[in-house]
Formats: C-alpha cells, sequence, structure tokens
C-alpha cells in the first residue's frame, strides 16, 4: 500500500474509507448548512434525506464537528435494527445516564435529563438518528412525545433524522401526522455536479498533500460518468484505479484505467 501511496506523492490515500476527513463545499452542503442552522435557532425535529453513498453521514459530521460544545449536547445513534426498548437503552446511555432494565424508566431519566440541560446548563441537545429509514412508527410515535414536553412551548431540543428517501415515505403516513406537524426542515441531498464531481477529486487529492496530477483530463471526465456524481462510488472508482495503475507501473491514471477500474468494481 505505501508503495503506490509514494508513487503518486500522497501522504496517505484519500478514497479509502477510514481516511483523514478531507471536507468538500458543495453547493448541496452550503443550503444544508444554511437549514441546519435555522433547526438549530428554532429546535424541533429535521429531516435529511438522500440516495447510498450520497455523504448524509459525513455532512452531518463535519457539521456538528464545528458546533461549541458549551452550547450544544450532540448524541449519535446509528438506527439499524434496534427495538423501541434498545433505542431508549442507547439514547440514556449517549446521555451519560445509568442504563435501566426498563422502557419507561430510561424515558423518564432521558426527558429529564434533556429539561435539565435545556433549562439548567441552557444547553441544547441535539439527537442525531442516522438510518432513521429503519425505523419504526412505535419509535416515531415516542419520539413525539419524548420531546413534547409542553404542549405549545419551544422546544428544548433537536432531532434530527437522518435516512434514505423512503425516509419521508414513512412519515407521510397518517400515524405520523403529529410529528409531521412537528418538522421545521427537510432536505433531500443530491448527486454531485459534472463540475462538483472534479472539485471533489481535486480536493480530496490536495488533502492528501500531492502536487501531481494523477488523473489525466480523460480519466476525470470517465470517473465523472461512470459515477453518476454519488461520493461513494467515486472514491471506488478512484481508489481501484489507483491500485491497477500502480501494479502497470504508470504514473499518471487515464481513461482506460478508469474503464478497468470500473469492470473490476462491476465484477467484485
Amino acid at each position: 500500500m505505501q508503495d503506490y501511496i509514494a508513487r503518486y506523492g500522497m501522504d496517505f490515500n484519500p478514497f479509502i474509507k477510514n481516511a483523514k476527513d478531507v471536507h468538500i463545499e458543495t453547493e448541496d452542503y452550503r443550503e444544508l448548512k444554511i437549514r441546519l442552522d435555522y433547526l438549530l435557532s428554532n429546535r424541533g425535529f429535521g429531516i435529511i434525506t438522500g440516495g447510498p453513498g450520497r455523504g448524509k453521514t459525513t455532512c452531518i459530521r463535519h457539521y456538528i464537528s464545528s458546533l461549541n460544545p458549551s452550547l450544544y449536547k450532540v448524541t449519535y445513534t446509528s438506527l439499524s435494527t434496534l427495538t423501541v426498548s434498545e433505542f431508549y437503552k442507547h439514547m440514556a446511555k449517549e446521555l451519560g445516564l445509568e442504563v435501566c432494565h426498563k422502557k419507561n424508566d430510561n424515558y423518564r431519566n432521558i426527558q429529564a435529563e434533556i429539561t435539565r440541560q435545556a433549562l439548567e446548563k441552557r444547553i441544547t441537545p441535539v439527537i442525531i438518528i442516522d438510518e432513521a429509514n429503519y425505523i419504526n412508527n412505535a419509535i416515531l410515535n415516542d419520539l413525539k412525545m419524548l420531546f413534547n414536553f409542553e404542549m405549545d412551548s419551544r422546544d428544548r431540543a433537536v432531532v434530527l433524522l437522518v435516512g434514505l428517501p423512503q425516509l419521508n415515505n414513512t412519515l407521510r403516513l397518517s400515524a405520523n401526522e403529529p410529528l409531521r406537524q412537528r418538522i421545521t426542515m427537510n432536505y433531500n441531498i443530491d448527486s454531485l455536479t459534472k463540475e462538483e464531481t472534479l472539485a471533489y477529486i481535486s480536493s480530496k487529492l490536495a488533502g492528501a498533500k500531492t502536487t501531481m496530477d494523477i488523473f489525466n483530463p480523460n480519466a476525470l471526465e470517465a470517473i465523472a460518468n461512470a459515477s453518476n456524481g454519488i461520493p461513494r462510488v467515486i472514491n471506488k472508482i478512484c481508489n481501484c484505479a489507483l491500485m491497477i495503475a500502480a501494479n502497470k507501473g504508470m504514473q499518471y491514471i487515464d481513461d482506460e484505467v478508469i474503464l478497468s477500474a470500473v469492470n473490476d468494481m462491476e465484477l467484485a
């Protein structure tokens, strides 16, 4: 691995999953930031959706890293197949509370802690629930009650549901109408444009400290076309292309290498 990193003058491979974070400010992210700022000011429920690999989690993590911890207490839950009881246990743990066996005990303790943070410590709790497209109606109903401290008063917390677009289909069910009425913001993250795709690759390489134009113009065009502007796919193509080119002893990557990379990915 070190061989190809050195070959292309990089400090690290910026296209692998656990690489150092190199944030790319797209038009989508700038718009999302404005909406998240509004949500934090007004509190309540927010929804962020986007197809697989669109960078939802990356955007959220970058945004919350900029929040002042003396003003906001962020708790993060990735909700795939948690039951209602497991959800409360996880949230209690994230809030630093003693985890109780009974759901109702956790429920009361969480509500009391959020009240304490908001009223005594003047801290806004920010509850982020990722992969929320897996959420069931029981948890959605409980969320409405959990954060509905006083029927018409100002919300004390921010609850951000992040997931695939079908999350909105779940929220449109009549059973979830009370929760849907409390949604302050709803935003869908789209694919990158061709220009943003090229800027994304350029910024990733710059973040890895390389000064080489590793991908020639034809290669960049091929990546933009094959990836459909999906960041996760861009990363996979670029990573695979680096491996192929390094194995062939190539100094630069052309569109033929990209085609090979795409074919390898389809066969994997």
